[in-house]
């Protein structure tokens, strides 16, 4: 039975050419603990997986596991769709060649499979993490397998190339139906703990405009091109939403923002405040806090708590935390350009203030190379580490 309605629901969105809204009414399933989170992104595939055999990347996973098993992770946020392609057995999608150098190569596992096999021997939950609209940073759709479903798409106004990428179209409705199969795919398939998307919503300025004008011809209706791109973005969170909590209500779906709440409105077209005001969009929303105490403009504590303010329904706020400017310059501080420098615990003590918050539910850092890579971490990062060892 689930496999029919969710089936007829992409059909239906793929049929009518309209923002399909569904209603469905909020369960309570967030886990017990709180999350003690870190996200492993395809970055760390490019640097630990690529050109190495089998046995030495199912090492590598085993080592990233434990190493943050030490400091009592027990979340991980796994890309597992960074570019249109898969790290796992997909009918959809194309391997990344984030895992063998060549898109569409086969890797020779299936790596969330694997992940998801070590992670559950140490008590980590696995959130999958996908990037919905990007399919390369380069503009050289040749680079592309042939199974990429972005060939499929092109000619149809449903991928557009630009200087900074190839990117799939939000307003495409064929593009919502892709989304929604992915999302069905993993969830019935892997024993994951959830979704999770972060702030690559709008790619471009321009690629829905034939989409926009022919929408208010269409419609007869004078809607401001922000007003449609907020509701095509909300029409996608919102079935996303459904899709998962009509497969499985214990399910977690969360969305990662821009920290800077005003940027979600002008760049990404991402309407934060609905989704924190309706209980239909999100379970968790994880903030891209990346701002020190002493920041001039965003403010640490300032900013953490208009996020929080922000929520008047069920969800529950889990901060994203830099830990990748632990022992750095802040060039985008301001007069706090020398805070992460000339201070430590920085990490410790935002997690410490988050945890006074009534809907606190946890943290996550940004990103696991810049806690255990070598030629990544400084003395400032060993201090953080160690406290966050005692204080989990």
């Amino acid at each position: 039975m689930k496999k029919i309605f969710v089936f007829f629901l992409i059909f239906l969105i793929f049929l009518t050419g309209d923002a399909l809204i569904i209603s469905n009414k909020y369960v309570e399933n967030s886990p017990d603990l709180e999350i003690r989170g870190v996200y492993i992104s395809y970055l760390e595939y490019l640097t630990y997986f690529k050109d190495n055999s089998l046995a030495i990347n199912k090492a590598y996973i085993n080592k990233m596991l434990d190493n943050l098993q030490s400091i009592n992770i027990n979340t991980i946020f796994l890309h597992v769709s960074p570019f249109s392609d898969s790290i796992y057995n997909s009918k959809i999608f194309p391997y990344s060649y984030t895992l063998s150098g060549v898109e569409g190569k086969n890797p020779g596992m299936d790596y969330l499979e694997y992940f998801l096999k070590e992670s559950k021997k140490r008590k980590i939950k696995v959130h999958a993490w996908i990037n919905p609209y990007r399919i390369s940073l380069t503009n050289d759709i040749n680079l592309l397998s042939k199974d990429n479903p972005a060939y499929t798409l092109l000619n149809i106004n449903s991928v557009k190339i630009t200087n900074n990428g190839i990117y799939y179209n939000p307003a495409s409705i064929d593009v919502t139906s892709l989304i929604l199969k992915q999302v069905y795919e993993l969830i019935s398939n892997y024993d994951i703990a959830g979704i999770h998307f972060d702030d690559y919503f709008y790619p471009d300025n321009t690629i829905d405009l034939e989409n926009y004008n022919e929408y208010k011809t269409k419609n007869n209706v004078d809607i401001s091109l922000k007003d449609y791109r907020l509701n095509i973005i909300n029409s996608l969170i919102k079935n996303v939403y459904k899709l998962i909590k009509d497969y499985n209500s214990n399910l977690i779906f969360s969305i990662a923002p821009d920290g800077n709440i005003n940027n979600n409105y002008v760049y990404h077209f991402a309407d934060i405040k609905t989704w924190l005001l309706d209980d239909n969009y999100v379970d968790l929303i994880l903030p891209q806090v990346y701002y020190g105490f002493n920041n001039q403009y965003k403010p640490f504590i300032n900013t953490l708590n208009e996020w929080h303010d922000l929520i008047k329904n069920n969800s529950k706020i889990v901060p994203v935390l830099a830990f990748y400017k632990v022992g750095t310059l802040d060039n985008m501080a301001g007069t706090g350009i020398n805070e992460w420098i000339d201070n430590s615990y920085i990490i410790n003590r935002q997690i410490n203030y988050a945890k006074t918050l009534e809907k606190y539910h946890g943290y996550v850092l940004f990103r696991y190379d810049f806690l255990f890579n070598k030629n990544l971490i400084n003395e400032k990062s060993f201090e953080e580490i160690g406290k966050l060892k005692n204080n989990n």
